[in-house]
Protein backbone atom coordinates (compact mmCIF):
# COMPACT_ATOMS: atom_id res chain seq x y z
CA UNK A 1 0.00 0.00 0.00
CA UNK A 2 1.56 3.25 -1.16
CA UNK A 3 0.20 5.25 1.79
CA UNK A 4 -0.75 3.29 4.89
CA UNK A 5 -2.08 6.38 6.67
CA UNK A 6 -5.86 6.84 6.80
CA UNK A 7 -7.78 9.98 7.68
CA UNK A 8 -10.89 8.49 9.29
CA UNK A 9 -11.90 5.37 11.16
CA UNK A 10 -14.34 4.57 8.35
CA UNK A 11 -11.42 4.28 5.93
CA UNK A 12 -9.61 2.00 8.40
CA UNK A 13 -12.71 -0.20 8.51
CA UNK A 14 -12.87 -0.37 4.72
CA UNK A 15 -9.23 -1.43 4.61
CA UNK A 16 -9.81 -4.00 7.36
CA UNK A 17 -12.69 -5.48 5.36
CA UNK A 18 -10.41 -5.88 2.34
CA UNK A 19 -7.60 -7.39 4.39
CA UNK A 20 -9.36 -9.78 6.77
CA UNK A 21 -10.91 -13.17 5.96
CA UNK A 22 -14.69 -12.97 5.92
CA UNK A 23 -15.11 -14.90 9.19
CA UNK A 24 -12.61 -12.71 11.05
CA UNK A 25 -14.21 -9.51 9.80
CA UNK A 26 -17.65 -10.85 10.69
CA UNK A 27 -16.49 -11.61 14.22
CA UNK A 28 -15.42 -7.98 14.64
CA UNK A 29 -18.73 -6.65 13.30
CA UNK A 30 -20.50 -8.84 15.89
CA UNK A 31 -23.84 -7.43 17.09
CA UNK A 32 -26.86 -9.44 18.19
CA UNK A 33 -30.28 -10.45 16.89
CA UNK A 34 -31.60 -7.69 14.57
CA UNK A 35 -28.69 -5.34 15.25
CA UNK A 36 -30.87 -2.55 16.65
CA UNK A 37 -28.53 -1.58 19.49
CA UNK A 38 -25.41 -1.94 17.37
CA UNK A 39 -26.75 0.53 14.79
CA UNK A 40 -28.24 2.86 17.39
CA UNK A 41 -24.88 3.17 19.15
CA UNK A 42 -23.38 4.99 16.16
CA UNK A 43 -26.50 6.56 14.69
CA UNK A 44 -27.43 8.24 17.97
CA UNK A 45 -24.28 10.34 17.75
CA UNK A 46 -25.40 11.53 14.31
CA UNK A 47 -28.50 13.29 15.62
CA UNK A 48 -26.69 15.17 18.39
CA UNK A 49 -25.66 18.58 17.05
CA UNK A 50 -23.15 21.19 18.19
CA UNK A 51 -23.60 24.84 19.18
CA UNK A 52 -20.31 26.39 17.97
CA UNK A 53 -18.89 29.88 18.43
CA UNK A 54 -17.27 31.95 15.68
CA UNK A 55 -14.93 34.29 17.60
CA UNK A 56 -13.07 34.36 20.89
CA UNK A 57 -11.86 30.81 20.24
CA UNK A 58 -9.11 29.33 22.36
CA UNK A 59 -5.68 29.21 20.66
CA UNK A 60 -4.76 26.01 22.54
CA UNK A 61 -6.74 23.08 23.90
CA UNK A 62 -5.99 20.76 26.82
CA UNK A 63 -7.25 17.20 26.28
CA UNK A 64 -5.72 15.61 29.38
CA UNK A 65 -7.86 14.08 32.11
CA UNK A 66 -7.73 11.56 34.94
CA UNK A 67 -9.90 8.44 35.29
CA UNK A 68 -9.66 5.78 38.00
CA UNK A 69 -6.63 7.63 39.36
CA UNK A 70 -4.78 7.30 36.05
CA UNK A 71 -3.54 10.35 34.19
CA UNK A 72 -4.55 10.16 30.52
CA UNK A 73 -3.27 12.30 27.66
CA UNK A 74 -6.81 12.36 26.30
CA UNK A 75 -10.15 11.05 27.60
CA UNK A 76 -10.02 7.76 25.70
CA UNK A 77 -9.50 4.25 27.09
CA UNK A 78 -8.91 1.07 25.13
CA UNK A 79 -11.96 -1.12 25.74
CA UNK A 80 -11.05 -4.78 26.29
CA UNK A 81 -11.68 -7.05 23.31
CA UNK A 82 -10.46 -10.43 22.16
CA UNK A 83 -8.56 -10.00 18.88
CA UNK A 84 -6.80 -13.32 18.42
CA UNK A 85 -7.05 -13.51 14.62
CA UNK A 86 -6.88 -9.85 13.59
CA UNK A 87 -3.10 -9.36 13.61
CA UNK A 88 -0.15 -11.48 14.81
CA UNK A 89 0.84 -8.90 17.44
CA UNK A 90 -2.72 -8.67 18.77
CA UNK A 91 -3.10 -6.91 22.09
CA UNK A 92 0.63 -6.24 22.34
CA UNK A 93 0.44 -3.89 19.36
CA UNK A 94 -2.57 -2.19 20.94
CA UNK A 95 -0.86 -1.84 24.33
CA UNK A 96 2.23 -0.29 22.76
CA UNK A 97 0.11 2.12 20.73
CA UNK A 98 -1.80 3.13 23.84
CA UNK A 99 1.46 3.71 25.71
CA UNK A 100 2.81 5.86 22.90
CA UNK A 101 -0.35 7.97 22.99
CA UNK A 102 -0.55 8.18 26.80
CA UNK A 103 -3.79 6.30 27.43
CA UNK A 104 -4.91 3.24 29.40
CA UNK A 105 -5.18 -0.26 28.00
CA UNK A 106 -8.12 -2.50 28.87
CA UNK A 107 -7.09 -6.17 28.52
CA UNK A 108 -9.74 -8.84 28.02
CA UNK A 109 -9.81 -12.11 29.94
CA UNK A 110 -10.28 -13.65 26.50
CA UNK A 111 -7.25 -11.89 25.01
CA UNK A 112 -4.57 -13.76 23.10
CA UNK A 113 -1.75 -12.17 25.12
CA UNK A 114 -1.12 -12.59 28.82
CA UNK A 115 -1.62 -9.87 31.40
CA UNK A 116 2.09 -10.13 32.24
CA UNK A 117 3.10 -9.26 28.67
CA UNK A 118 0.59 -6.43 28.33
CA UNK A 119 1.21 -4.82 31.73
CA UNK A 120 4.92 -4.74 30.89
CA UNK A 121 4.09 -2.85 27.68
CA UNK A 122 1.52 -0.46 29.16
CA UNK A 123 1.79 0.87 32.72
CA UNK A 124 -1.89 1.83 32.71
CA UNK A 125 -3.26 -1.67 32.11
CA UNK A 126 -6.78 -2.39 33.36
CA UNK A 127 -7.50 -6.12 33.56
CA UNK A 128 -11.01 -7.09 32.52
CA UNK A 129 -12.87 -9.94 34.18
CA UNK A 130 -16.19 -11.67 33.67
CA UNK A 131 -18.03 -13.38 36.51
CA UNK A 132 -16.69 -16.77 35.48
CA UNK A 133 -15.76 -19.76 37.60
CA UNK A 134 -15.94 -20.12 41.37
CA UNK A 135 -14.67 -17.55 43.84
CA UNK A 136 -11.31 -19.24 44.33
CA UNK A 137 -10.73 -19.15 40.58
CA UNK A 138 -11.59 -15.48 40.42
CA UNK A 139 -9.31 -14.69 43.34
CA UNK A 140 -6.48 -16.41 41.49
CA UNK A 141 -7.11 -14.19 38.47
CA UNK A 142 -7.16 -11.05 40.62
CA UNK A 143 -3.89 -12.04 42.27
CA UNK A 144 -2.30 -12.76 38.92
CA UNK A 145 -3.36 -9.37 37.56
CA UNK A 146 -2.00 -7.65 40.67
CA UNK A 147 1.34 -9.46 40.48
CA UNK A 148 1.61 -8.60 36.77
CA UNK A 149 1.22 -4.90 37.54
CA UNK A 150 -2.34 -4.21 36.42
CA UNK A 151 -3.51 -0.88 37.80
CA UNK A 152 -7.22 -1.63 37.93
CA UNK A 153 -10.01 -4.10 37.26
CA UNK A 154 -12.90 -3.87 34.81
CA UNK A 155 -15.75 -6.20 35.74
CA UNK A 156 -17.83 -6.65 32.59
CA UNK A 157 -21.47 -7.44 33.28
CA UNK A 158 -23.11 -6.38 29.99
CA UNK A 159 -22.80 -9.69 28.22
CA UNK A 160 -25.48 -12.37 28.12
CA UNK A 161 -25.86 -15.21 25.67
CA UNK A 162 -26.97 -13.84 22.28
CA UNK A 163 -29.48 -15.87 20.27
CA UNK A 164 -28.01 -15.38 16.84
CA UNK A 165 -27.77 -12.63 14.27
CA UNK A 166 -30.17 -12.00 11.39
CA UNK A 167 -27.19 -11.64 9.02
CA UNK A 168 -25.60 -14.84 10.29
CA UNK A 169 -22.66 -15.50 12.60
CA UNK A 170 -19.19 -16.38 11.33
CA UNK A 171 -17.83 -19.86 11.86
CA UNK A 172 -15.04 -19.79 14.43
CA UNK A 173 -13.15 -23.04 15.03
CA UNK A 174 -12.24 -24.41 18.44
CA UNK A 175 -8.63 -24.41 17.26
CA UNK A 176 -6.73 -24.16 14.01
CA UNK A 177 -6.12 -27.74 12.83
CA UNK A 178 -6.11 -29.39 9.41
CA UNK A 179 -9.90 -29.68 9.33
CA UNK A 180 -10.39 -26.02 10.25
CA UNK A 181 -7.67 -24.92 7.84
CA UNK A 182 -9.30 -26.81 5.00
CA UNK A 183 -12.72 -25.31 5.73
CA UNK A 184 -11.35 -21.77 5.99
CA UNK A 185 -8.95 -22.09 3.06
CA UNK A 186 -11.12 -20.39 0.41
CA UNK A 187 -11.64 -17.18 2.39
CA UNK A 188 -8.09 -17.16 3.80
CA UNK A 189 -6.48 -17.60 0.38
CA UNK A 190 -8.59 -14.68 -0.85
CA UNK A 191 -6.79 -12.51 1.71
CA UNK A 192 -3.09 -13.21 1.03
CA UNK A 193 -1.76 -10.18 2.93
CA UNK A 194 -3.46 -11.33 6.13
CA UNK A 195 -2.17 -14.86 5.60
CA UNK A 196 1.35 -13.60 4.93
CA UNK A 197 1.36 -11.50 8.11
CA UNK A 198 0.94 -14.69 10.15
CA UNK A 199 3.16 -16.81 7.89
CA UNK A 200 6.09 -14.46 8.53
CA UNK A 201 5.83 -15.15 12.28
CA UNK A 202 5.72 -18.92 11.82
CA UNK A 203 2.55 -19.03 13.93
CA UNK A 204 -1.09 -19.67 13.21
CA UNK A 205 -3.73 -17.44 14.84
CA UNK A 206 -3.83 -18.28 18.55
CA UNK A 207 -7.35 -19.21 19.63
CA UNK A 208 -6.50 -19.75 23.29
CA UNK A 209 -7.18 -17.53 26.31
CA UNK A 210 -3.99 -17.49 28.42
CA UNK A 211 -5.48 -15.23 31.07
CA UNK A 212 -8.09 -17.88 31.86
CA UNK A 213 -5.46 -20.58 32.52
CA UNK A 214 -5.28 -22.10 36.02
CA UNK A 215 -2.01 -21.58 37.92
CA UNK A 216 0.63 -23.66 36.17
CA UNK A 217 -1.99 -25.03 33.79
CA UNK A 218 -2.60 -24.92 30.07
CA UNK A 219 -4.48 -22.03 28.49
CA UNK A 220 -8.00 -23.06 27.51
CA UNK A 221 -9.35 -22.49 24.04
CA UNK A 222 -11.59 -19.47 23.59
CA UNK A 223 -14.63 -21.73 23.58
CA UNK A 224 -13.38 -23.60 26.63
CA UNK A 225 -13.17 -20.31 28.52
CA UNK A 226 -16.54 -19.25 27.09
CA UNK A 227 -18.08 -22.51 28.30
CA UNK A 228 -16.82 -21.84 31.84
CA UNK A 229 -18.51 -18.43 31.76
CA UNK A 230 -21.76 -19.89 30.41
CA UNK A 231 -21.83 -22.53 33.15
CA UNK A 232 -21.28 -20.00 35.93
CA UNK A 233 -24.51 -18.70 37.53
CA UNK A 234 -24.85 -14.94 36.97
CA UNK A 235 -23.62 -12.81 39.86
CA UNK A 236 -25.76 -11.26 42.55
CA UNK A 237 -25.06 -7.75 43.80
CA UNK A 238 -23.49 -9.42 46.83
CA UNK A 239 -21.13 -11.28 44.51
CA UNK A 240 -20.14 -8.06 42.79
CA UNK A 241 -19.56 -6.36 46.16
CA UNK A 242 -17.44 -9.33 47.26
CA UNK A 243 -15.25 -9.16 44.14
CA UNK A 244 -14.78 -5.43 44.57
CA UNK A 245 -13.72 -6.01 48.21
CA UNK A 246 -10.98 -8.38 47.04
CA UNK A 247 -9.23 -5.72 44.92
CA UNK A 248 -7.47 -2.88 46.71
CA UNK A 249 -7.39 -0.41 43.85
CA UNK A 250 -9.37 1.14 41.01
CA UNK A 251 -12.40 -0.96 40.09
CA UNK A 252 -14.84 -0.37 37.23
CA UNK A 253 -18.22 -2.02 36.66
CA UNK A 254 -18.92 -2.08 32.94
CA UNK A 255 -22.34 -2.40 31.36
CA UNK A 256 -24.61 -0.05 33.30
CA UNK A 257 -27.62 1.48 31.56
CA UNK A 258 -30.03 2.01 34.48
CA UNK A 259 -29.95 4.66 37.20
CA UNK A 260 -30.83 2.20 39.95
CA UNK A 261 -27.99 -0.09 38.89
CA UNK A 262 -25.62 2.87 38.84
CA UNK A 263 -26.55 3.67 42.43
CA UNK A 264 -25.85 0.06 43.45
CA UNK A 265 -22.45 0.28 41.80
CA UNK A 266 -21.66 3.39 43.84
CA UNK A 267 -22.87 1.73 47.04
CA UNK A 268 -20.56 -1.25 46.62
CA UNK A 269 -17.55 1.04 46.42
CA UNK A 270 -16.55 0.94 42.76
CA UNK A 271 -14.39 3.80 41.55
CA UNK A 272 -15.83 3.91 38.03
CA UNK A 273 -18.71 2.64 35.94
CA UNK A 274 -19.10 2.32 32.21
CA UNK A 275 -22.41 3.11 30.54
CA UNK A 276 -22.41 0.40 27.88
CA UNK A 277 -24.46 -2.21 26.03
CA UNK A 278 -21.37 -4.19 25.00
CA UNK A 279 -21.19 -2.62 21.59
CA UNK A 280 -24.67 -3.86 20.74
CA UNK A 281 -23.59 -7.46 21.45
CA UNK A 282 -25.85 -7.88 24.44
CA UNK A 283 -29.65 -7.61 24.72
CA UNK A 284 -30.80 -6.12 21.42
CA UNK A 285 -33.05 -3.10 21.77
CA UNK A 286 -31.07 -1.61 24.68
CA UNK A 287 -30.76 2.18 24.20
CA UNK A 288 -27.47 3.56 22.95
CA UNK A 289 -25.15 4.49 25.83
CA UNK A 290 -25.02 8.15 24.74
CA UNK A 291 -28.79 8.30 25.31
CA UNK A 292 -28.67 6.70 28.77
CA UNK A 293 -25.57 8.58 29.91
CA UNK A 294 -26.96 11.93 31.16
CA UNK A 295 -29.48 10.42 33.60
CA UNK A 296 -26.75 8.29 35.16
CA UNK A 297 -24.36 11.24 35.37
CA UNK A 298 -27.05 13.33 37.05
CA UNK A 299 -27.67 10.56 39.61
CA UNK A 300 -24.12 9.51 40.52
CA UNK A 301 -21.60 11.57 38.54
CA UNK A 302 -20.40 13.43 41.63
CA UNK A 303 -19.61 10.14 43.42
CA UNK A 304 -17.92 8.02 40.78
CA UNK A 305 -16.07 8.30 37.47
CA UNK A 306 -18.62 7.75 34.70
CA UNK A 307 -17.29 6.67 31.30
CA UNK A 308 -19.20 5.73 28.18
CA UNK A 309 -18.55 2.83 25.82
CA UNK A 310 -20.35 2.34 22.52
CA UNK A 311 -20.44 3.82 19.03
CA UNK A 312 -17.45 6.19 19.20
CA UNK A 313 -15.84 6.56 15.77
CA UNK A 314 -14.58 10.18 15.76
CA UNK A 315 -13.12 12.82 18.00
CA UNK A 316 -16.37 14.75 17.75
CA UNK A 317 -18.18 11.71 19.19
CA UNK A 318 -15.87 11.86 22.20
CA UNK A 319 -16.64 15.56 22.67
CA UNK A 320 -20.38 14.86 22.53
CA UNK A 321 -20.05 12.19 25.22
CA UNK A 322 -18.00 14.51 27.43
CA UNK A 323 -20.46 17.35 26.90
CA UNK A 324 -23.35 15.28 28.20
CA UNK A 325 -21.38 14.13 31.23
CA UNK A 326 -18.85 11.35 30.58
CA UNK A 327 -15.38 11.75 32.04
CA UNK A 328 -13.93 9.62 29.23
CA UNK A 329 -14.98 7.15 26.57
CA UNK A 330 -13.89 3.63 25.79
CA UNK A 331 -13.33 2.53 22.19
CA UNK A 332 -13.44 -0.98 20.74
CA UNK A 333 -14.16 -1.55 17.06
CA UNK A 334 -12.41 1.70 16.09
CA UNK A 335 -8.97 0.54 17.16
CA UNK A 336 -9.60 -3.00 15.87
CA UNK A 337 -10.09 -1.59 12.38
CA UNK A 338 -6.78 0.24 12.77
CA UNK A 339 -5.03 -2.89 14.00
CA UNK A 340 -6.34 -4.90 11.07
CA UNK A 341 -5.39 -2.19 8.58
CA UNK A 342 -1.84 -1.51 9.74
CA UNK A 343 -0.90 -3.15 13.04
CA UNK A 344 0.43 -0.95 15.84
CA UNK A 345 0.84 2.00 13.47
CA UNK A 346 -2.81 1.61 12.48
CA UNK A 347 -3.94 1.76 16.13
CA UNK A 348 -1.81 4.87 16.65
CA UNK A 349 -3.36 6.29 13.46
CA UNK A 350 -6.85 5.78 14.90
CA UNK A 351 -5.89 7.43 18.18
CA UNK A 352 -4.37 10.37 16.29
CA UNK A 353 -7.51 10.74 14.18
CA UNK A 354 -9.65 10.79 17.31
CA UNK A 355 -7.35 13.24 19.08
CA UNK A 356 -7.30 15.55 16.08
CA UNK A 357 -11.08 15.44 15.84
CA UNK A 358 -11.41 16.28 19.51
CA UNK A 359 -9.03 19.22 19.21
CA UNK A 360 -10.78 20.74 16.20
CA UNK A 361 -14.19 20.29 17.83
CA UNK A 362 -13.04 22.00 21.02
CA UNK A 363 -11.67 24.84 18.91
CA UNK A 364 -15.04 25.37 17.21
CA UNK A 365 -16.86 25.26 20.53
CA UNK A 366 -14.55 27.88 22.02
CA UNK A 367 -13.24 25.57 24.74
CA UNK A 368 -9.71 25.52 26.10
CA UNK A 369 -10.10 22.22 27.94
CA UNK A 370 -12.21 19.07 27.89
CA UNK A 371 -13.16 20.01 31.43
CA UNK A 372 -15.00 23.09 30.14
CA UNK A 373 -17.58 21.14 28.13
CA UNK A 374 -21.24 21.18 29.15
CA UNK A 375 -24.62 20.15 27.78
CA UNK A 376 -25.13 23.63 26.38
CA UNK A 377 -22.50 22.72 23.77
CA UNK A 378 -24.77 20.13 22.15
CA UNK A 379 -28.33 20.19 20.87
CA UNK A 380 -30.40 17.04 21.30
CA UNK A 381 -33.73 16.38 19.58
CA UNK A 382 -36.84 15.99 21.75
CA UNK A 383 -37.02 12.68 23.60
CA UNK A 384 -33.41 11.84 22.71
CA UNK A 385 -32.28 10.97 26.22
CA UNK A 386 -33.41 7.88 28.13
CA UNK A 387 -33.85 7.54 31.89
CA UNK A 388 -33.97 3.87 32.76
CA UNK A 389 -34.69 2.47 36.21
CA UNK A 390 -34.97 5.85 37.89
Amino acid sequence: MANAWFETVAIAQARAKKRLPKSVYGALIAGSEKGLSMRSNTESFDVLEFAPHVAGLSPSRDLATSVMGLDLAMPVIISPTGVQAVHPDGELAIARAATNRGIAMGLSSFASKSVEVIAAANDKTLFQMYWSGDRDTQLQRLERAKNAGAKGIILTLDWSFSNGRDWGSPWIPEKINLKAAFKLAPEVLARPRWLWSFARTGRLPDLTAPNMAPPGGKAPTFFGAYYEWMQTPPPSWEDVAWLRSQWNGPFMVKGVSRVDDAKRVVDLGATALSVSNHGGNNLDGTPAPIRALPAIVDAVGDKIDVVMDGGVRRGSDVVKALAVGAKAVMIGRAYLWGLAANGQAGVENVLDVIRGGMDSTLLALGKSSVRDLSRSDVVAPPDFYRKLGA
